[in-house]
């Protein structure tokens, strides 16, 4: 029965962080945090770069409005505590990452967010829900910095290139990006957007801004 009482009093803080999250869908966070973009300009445009370190460089920073969006980053936090909302505000209730990323004993991931997002407390969910790992936290770091981070397997979970595109393009978590639910600001473009623009940045080089 404590137990129980336990989750429930659990689920309900992460109600009124639901609240939260939705009040805070507006917010554009401190001067660091890139703004928010709302489009992702097509694959086609980069065409006309001949050059062909610049068409990568300029893929790049397309996939990079993605990548330092706070439906990103906020899975990718800096240090141990997930952040939510727009603002990228600390977890609440207070969850730390825990073993594999899936929260401390007691307190997982899924106790609270479950297969889909759960509207009515504005909880968000999917199958796969936790963190990404440490050697990937995003948050706060240059996009140079980031692309670093994804081209180097020992941190990336040594994963190759093409298994870097099949994850950024089909990953149904990733996906969760495009479709947060309530009142959250979706990533821009779609999954099938920013995958063909990652997989390009990939073909022609992957390079990476300084």
């Amino acid at each position: 029965m404590i137990a129980r009482l336990s989750m429930v009093a659990a689920f309900a803080a992460l109600a009124v962080a639901g609240a939260g999250i939705a009040a805070g869908a507006g917010d554009k966070g401190d001067a660091a945090t890139p703004p928010m973009a709302t489009s992702l300009r097509p694959l086609s445009d980069f065409a006309g770069i001949k050059d062909r370190k610049a068409r990568s460089l300029a893929l790049f920073a397309e996939v990079g409005k993605v990548i330092q969006h706070p439906r990103c980053t906020n899975c990718h936090p800096a240090g141990q505590r997930p952040t939510q909302t727009d603002a990228m505000r600390p977890h609440m209730p207070l969850v730390v990452r825990g073993d594999g990323g899936m929260g401390a004993a007691g307190m997982r991931c899924m106790t609270c967010h479950h297969a889909g997002n759960f509207e009515p407390a504005g909880v968000p969910g999917n199958p796969k829900w936790q963190l990404a790992p440490e050697e990937m936290a995003w948050a706060g770091k240059s996009l140079g910095a980031i692309c670093a981070q994804i081209k180097d397997s020992n941190r990336n979970g040594g994963r190759s290139m093409a298994e870097l595109v099949h994850h950024m393009a089909e990953d149904e978590l990733v996906g969760w990006g495009w479709h947060p639910g309530g009142k959250r600001t979706p990533a821009p473009g779609t999954q099938a957007q920013f995958g063909a623009l990652f997989k390009a940045w990939a073909d022609s080089g992957a390079y990476c801004p300084s």
